[in-house]
């Protein structure tokens, strides 16, 4: 019995020890709620609980869940450890076709986890795979303290932690040089710094490398990436690796992926790369390599994108390249291949005429006509000609692309209609026709376009009617721009668009006289520019509750009136221009969000105290105010501390009055300053001088007052333009002026100033030399808006008329210190300004002479001193100013013949008058019987110092010998004398019977 027991009882352990394993997998997994090891899931728990998640994507991650069901969780299906962790963070793409679906995109732009990576992440010792990237954010995103927590993830055959700051982690490569089983390493963008030295590296298994987008502090590649020969994808864009690429490269034949793009590599391409047969993927785009394309290039038979685009590459494309029948993408912009395009379409037109997708030529110095063989890449999805200077018209056979989502033929010489064939590019997401020279009318084929999202046909010579046919079938349109035509849109009052824009661009269209009420319908419109349409309504309150979205805001240049509603929600864009039109009232009250703001040339009326103390403790972000050409009336309130970010302030041509407030001293990055032609009055306040960036100050024709302040020279160090003209200011011109060396505008005229003029003007080196240090406009680059802000502007009196400067504004140098009470001479040192265009002394007490070398002075075309004291002769040095279009020299004591030159004797006698002077363009003659006067003024020596004027002296000489003659004969011969008072009896008579008569 005990004998028989023993087989079973042991063929009963058997079975047990076979099925019981299996038995408590199948209890723990199928009965059991928690399968993932606990360790783990504490590790998974302690690193969401250092994170922000603002997604909340680890909602599921709870803390009794089965963290093998948690999202982004991989556990194996036997042992359940954590052997995948994939915490990507990706961005929605593509059409948002309802409402929620684009919220969902506006939220994801705020980036996925911010906080620090704690170490128990190196609890999950059975992990194979980590996924961490960021992607870009608004925020900072993932970053850790250390690595030494990867040393207990020894499985670990992928590690992709690209956009994660590793700043702190200096020993990045020992640490994952731990990881023997590492498959893939992915480190871009983790500001790494440098890339430590290494004599050698463990990374024998070793795919893929990415250490893009780090910059490092190296120049060169680290010769231990050269050994790792079963490397298969390897990524160094982005970085400062200068020189030559390295010719280790050579040994690393297996690589089928090999991006160096956004370096600064200066060599040609050599000639071993081409014999990568494996390369599949080659970018060196964005550096600096010269010379030409090898005809070698044909031997990359497994290409199938090929990136050399922005370098400085040139000669022309080899026909070989055609022959690379893998070919998918080819991206060859922004260099100089100076070559006709047919020939190169012909060229790629073999094998790749059915399998090419991407071509992209763009900046290429490209010419010729395009062919009807761009119609044989029946497969094109993406092509880029533009900034070129292909011309001609764009061939039918374009229509034939019907897998054509992207086309950019943007700022080319192209002409002729708009193509009909259009009409069949079903597939056209981007197109791009801008700046080119398309005439004739739009044609209605655009309508079918149904997943068009961004057109841009700006800047060509279409002209014509634009109607609801055209939009019938745009239903994906997001963006359109389509200004600087002669288009006139033709819609129906109620008409309702079939699109959601978020950008339109129509400046110079005819929109009007109505106000367009559909667009009243554009829930998602971002930037709107309808600027020089014609249009002379009243804006709807609708229009004025949806400008509350917009980022950009342009309807200047029309007609457009009433009063835009009080609240600061209404005006929230970042650029608002509502210049030129008719609005009126009071000024609306701004948001805090506004950059630009441009009111000018309209008709806003009352105080401006609301404006500028509304909300007085919120700090204002604005940068650019211009309100300008207004009727705004009142003070200034005291209320210019929350605007310190100000650049350029314009309260200009207005009817402001009393003094300027001492908070204008909050201002301190203030770069422009307008208050001309108000009635402002009092002392410019010192606080003022706390604004020492300012580059013009233009207060002209006011009220103010007292001496000019000393200051202005010492602080505002980099002044341009200093307009004073027409005020009450009196006292000395300051030498502190002199110190002004970027001075290229000085305008004292019309005040009170007495003294004589400093001496020290010739250190103005802005007005002596064509150097220009510094830009009217810079504020324009800086500020990041540029291409919104107007181009500074100003009020010159030159050539005897006032006028406004604005686009050259930045090339004017000109000194006014004219209707002053100056005295003394002109400083011999005013000629060293030999820059200066235009000099008016007039209406003033100088005296003394022009001086002599004033002709140095080559490029002033103005110059007027009239209304003075000066004497002697005008300079002959006057003669060598061939640019002087305008002179003005009456009225002064000036004595001699005018200088002979084209341009003195081209002006008019007006600009003489008034002195002693002689000669054309004068009727005085200077010379009598061909004798000329002495030139030079010197004189006689036999008449003890006085100069015979011959003429006179021979005009008195004619006058004694003619009477005496007459009278000698009359008295000694009677027979003459009794005839001739016979004669004079006549005469006497004949006169008598005429009066009587």
């Amino acid at each position: 019995m005990g004998a028989s027991f023993r087989p079973v009882s042991f063929l009963f352990l058997f079975l047990a020890f076979l099925f019981l394993p299996n038995f408590f997998f199948f209890f723990c997994t199928g009965l059991s709620e928690l399968r993932c090891i606990d360790t783990e899931r504490l590790a998974l728990l302690n690193f969401k609980q250092h994170l922000i998640d603002h997604s909340n994507r680890l909602s599921s991650w709870t803390a009794h869940g089965d963290c093998c069901l948690w999202e982004g969780v991989v556990c194996h299906n036997h042992t359940a450890h954590v052997h995948e962790l994939h915490l990507r963070t990706s961005y929605p793409e593509g059409d948002f076709s309802t409402d929620e679906q684009y919220e969902a995109y506006e939220q994801s732009k705020f980036g996925g986890f911010v906080g620090l990576i704690p170490h128990q992440l190196g609890n999950l010792s059975n992990l194979l795979y980590l996924n961490l990237e960021q992607g870009y954010s608004l925020f900072p995103g993932l970053y850790v303290n250390n690595l030494e927590w990867l040393s207990g993830l020894p499985l670990l055959q992928h590690l992709d932690m690209s956009f994660v700051n590793l700043s702190k982690a200096s020993d990045w490569l020992q640490l994952t040089n731990t990881l023997p089983s590492l498959i893939d390493l992915r480190l871009s963008y983790c500001n790494l710094g440098s890339i430590p030295p290494t004599s050698s590296v463990n990374f024998s298994s070793l795919l893929t490398l990415d250490l893009s987008e780090n910059y490092f502090e190296n120049t060169l590649i680290p010769s231990w990436i050269f050994g790792l020969h079963n490397l298969v994808s390897l990524h160094l864009s982005y970085n400062n690796f200068h020189g030559l690429i390295p010719v280790d490269l050579q040994n690393m034949t297996s690589l089928s992926h090999l991006d160096l793009s956004v370096n600064y590599f200066n060599s040609s391409i050599p000639n071993w790369l081409y014999s990568f047969n494996r390369l599949e993927f080659l970018n060196l785009a964005n550096n600096y390599l010269q010379g030409t394309i090898s005809n070698a290039i044909g031997n990359l038979t497994s290409a199938i994108s090929i990136d050399l685009s922005y370098n400085e590459l040139g000669g022309k494309l080899p026909r070989s390249l055609g022959n690379l029948c893998n070919l998918r993408e080819i991206r060859l912009s922004s260099n100089k291949w100076s070559q006709e395009i047919s020939e190169i379409l012909e060229s790629l037109s073999g094998c790749l005429s059915d399998r090419l997708e991407i071509l992209d030529l763009s900046t290429s110095h490209l010419h010729g006509h395009l062919t009807d063989e761009l119609g044989v890449f029946k497969n094109l999805v993406k092509l880029f000609f533009e900034d070129n200077s292909i011309s001609g018209p764009i061939p039918v056979s374009l229509g034939n692309l019907s897998s054509l989502t992207y086309l950019d033929f943007w700022k080319n010489s192209i002409s002729g209609p708009f193509p009909v064939s259009f009409g069949n590019l079903q597939s056209l997401i981007y197109l791009d026709l801008s700046s080119n020279q398309f005439n004739g009318t739009l044609p209605q084929s655009v309508g079918q376009l149904s997943k068009l999202e961004t057109l841009f046909i700006d800047s060509n010579m279409l002209k014509g009617v634009v109607s609801e046919v055209h939009f019938s079938n745009l239903t994906s349109l997001r963006t359109l721009s389509a200004g600087g035509n002669q288009l006139i849109l033709k819609v129906s009052q109620n008409w309702i668009p079939p699109f959601q824009l978020e950008s339109l661009y129509l400046p110079l269209w005819n929109i009007g006289p109505k106000f367009p009420q559909w667009l009243c319908s554009q829930r998602r419109i971002l930037s709107l520019d309808i600027s020089y349409t014609q249009i002379s309504d009243t804006a709807p309150p609708s229009f004025w509750n949806l400008s509350s979205q917009f980022q950009y805001l342009n309807l200047s240049h029309n007609l457009i009136n009433g009063e835009i509603p009080n609240s600061p929600m209404i005006l929230s864009a970042s650029v608002i221009d509502l210049s030129s039109n008719n609005f009126e009232g009071p000024l609306p009250s701004i948001s805090s969000n506004v950059y630009v703001l441009d009111l000018s040339n309209n008709s806003f009326s009352r105080s401006i105290s609301h404006f500028f103390c509304f909300r007085v403790n919120e700090t204002k972000n604005i940068g650019y105010l211009n309100l300008e050409k207004n009727l705004l009336s009142g003070m200034i309130p005291d209320c210019l501390m929350n605007w310190i970010n100000l650049v350029v302030l314009n309260l200009g041509n207005n009817n402001f009055s009393g003094s300027i407030p001492a908070s204008i001293g909050s201002l301190t990055i203030l770069h422009s300053l307008h208050l001309y032609n108000n009635t402002f009055s009092g002392k410019l306040p010192s606080s003022l001088k706390n604004c020492e960036e300012l580059v013009i100050i233009d207060v002209a024709e006011n009220r103010f007052v007292g001496n000019i302040p000393s200051w202005i020279g010492h602080r505002c160090t980099s002044l341009m333009v200093l307009s004073l003209r027409s005020n009450y200011f009196h006292g000395y011109i300051p030498k502190e002026l002199c110190a002004l060396t970027s001075l290229q505008i000085l305008d004292l005229s019309h005040n009170k100033l007495f003294g004589s003029i400093p001496r020290c003007v010739n250190n103005f080196r802005a007005m002596a030399t064509n150097n220009i240090s510094n830009d009217l406009n810079s504020y324009r680059i800086i500020s990041g808006y540029g291409q919104y802000l107007s181009l500074e502007s100003a009020l010159l009196v030159i050539k005897g008329s006032i006028r406004e400067y604005n686009t050259i504004l930045q090339l004017v140098k000109s000194i006014d210190f004219s209707k002053n009470n100056l005295s003394g001479e002109i400083p011999k040192e005013v000629t060293n300004l030999q820059e200066l265009q235009s000099l008016n002394l007039s209406c003033n007490l100088l005296n003394g002479s022009i001086p002599m070398n004033i002709g140095t002075m080559v490029l002033l075309e103005s110059v007027d001193f009239s209304m003075n004291h000066l004497s002697g002769k005008i300079p002959s040095s006057m003669s060598s100013l061939t640019f002087l279009s305008h002179l003005n020299l009456s009225n002064n004591n000036l004595t001699g013949k005018i200088p002979l030159s084209t341009q003195l004797q081209s002006l008019t006698a007006s600009s003489f008058i008034g002195n002693n002077l002689c000669g054309p363009p004068l009727m005085e003659n200077c010379t009598v019987n061909g004798v000329k006067p002495n030139s030079e003024n010197t004189r006689s020596k036999d008449t003890d110092g006085f100069e015979v004027d011959w003429f006179y002296m021979s005009m008195a000489l004619g006058f004694v010998v003619g009477f005496w003659g007459v009278c000698s004969s009359l008295l000694l011969y009677k027979p003459w004398r009794i005839m001739y008072f016979q004669f004079l009896d006549q005469v006497g008579y004949k006169l008598k019977s005429i009066v009587s008569l």
